[in-house]
């Protein structure tokens, strides 16, 4: 994926203004049966900036809250998930809209300015209906166009993405995994949003129909200039497509940055572990893993969560939450011991 590398980062000019502001956002699923109350801290005191036209990626493993944040983000949350305290604010160019204090506005602003690429696509398309109609029913509302107008702008869109319109007319089942994919992000631009979110839209797809989808948001995004949150556990992803990335752990932030600097020097020893477990061609060594296994987010460890985990650790990890500060790498780390840990 070396040809999708970005090579010209964005400058400050381009992309100061923020889209989206995240400030001490916590998100638990709550259940209260039998009168106890049992909190999982999915989404855990988290506060970033997203800017715009900018690719944003949110990385981690299995159960760190990737998937959870994104939901909480896009206001798509519901029992037992609960937003217990923080506030997720969208700047939009009809004006900024908080998430939670006010959901009709948001609710009007879904698809239009706020659009969401799903893992799979057949959690988007309907397989017992023709393509065309998750065109319809999801963005022809939002264009106040009569049907043949909606039509030509749908086929005018899916040409410029290089599809062919004639998928239109075909049931998903018809159309391979690449092409479902693809049609799902022509589903979720269709509309020219301001704001992308793509959970995993690469999961399950082989390397070369993964290279394609990738390019084809980088064009979509580019065009549009959108900002877009990726989200994907694979760090090879990462490097070929986002601008800053978001290391998380535990439903916590660990490290975030410009991705180039983060591979290049990563201050975390979670992020030095997630890059060094990276294939590289001709490296034939055995590769350190990490002991134990994440925590469960029902009872969390005290301190810093990757403490237990953590080769490095000292007692103060145990005691004490480190706060998220500036790092050698131009963003931030929450660690009282960054830069000092390399893989041997």
């Amino acid at each position: 994926m070396q040809n999708l590398m970005r090579t010209q980062p964005l400058t400050l000019a381009e992309n100061t203004v923020d889209a989206l502001t995240i400030d001490g956002l916590k998100c638990y699923y709550v259940n209260d049966y039998f009168g106890v109350r049992r909190e999982i801290r999915a989404v855990d005191d988290i506060s970033l900036t997203i800017r715009k036209n900018e690719i944003y990626g949110i990385a981690g493993e299995s159960s760190s809250g990737k998937t959870s944040l994104i939901k909480t983000l896009a206001g798509a949350i519901r029992p037992p998930m609960r937003v217990v305290g923080g506030t997720v604010k969208f700047n939009f160019a009809d004006g900024p809209i908080d998430v939670y204090g006010e959901p009709a506005k948001m609710k009007a602003a879904r698809w239009r300015h706020l659009s969401y690429i799903m893992q799979g696509s057949m959690n988007v398309l309907n397989p017992v209906r023709r393509v065309k109609h998750a065109f319809t029913d999801f963005a022809s509302r939002h264009m106040n166009l009569d049907p043949a107008a909606f039509r030509a702008r749908v086929e005018a869109h899916l040409a410029r993405l290089h599809l062919d319109p004639h998928v239109l007319e075909a049931f998903p089942h018809q159309l391979s995994g690449g092409m479902r994919q693809r049609l799902t992000i022509a589903l979720a631009t269709v509309c020219e949003p301001e704001f992308i979110i793509a959970d995993e839209p690469t999961t399950a797809l082989d390397v070369l129909v993964q290279q394609d989808v990738l390019a084809l948001i980088k064009e979509v995004q580019a065009r549009m200039q959108s900002s877009v949150i990726f989200v994907t556990h694979d760090m090879s992803v990462h490097a070929a497509i986002t601008d800053r990335l978001a290391i998380m752990y535990a439903g916590r932030l660990a490290e975030e940055g410009p991705t180039q600097a983060i591979f290049d020097n990563p201050q975390h020893p979670y992020t030095v572990h997630l890059i060094g477990s990276l294939p590289r061609i001709g490296d034939v060594s055995t590769r350190k893993s990490l002991r134990g296994k994440p925590p469960a987010l029902s009872d969390p460890p005290s301190g810093c969560r990757f403490h237990p985990r953590c080769p490095i650790a000292i007692d103060k990890c145990a005691r004490e939450v480190p706060a998220m500060l500036p790092s050698a790498t131009g963003g931030r780390v929450a660690c009282f011991r960054a830069g000092e840990y390399q893989i041997q």
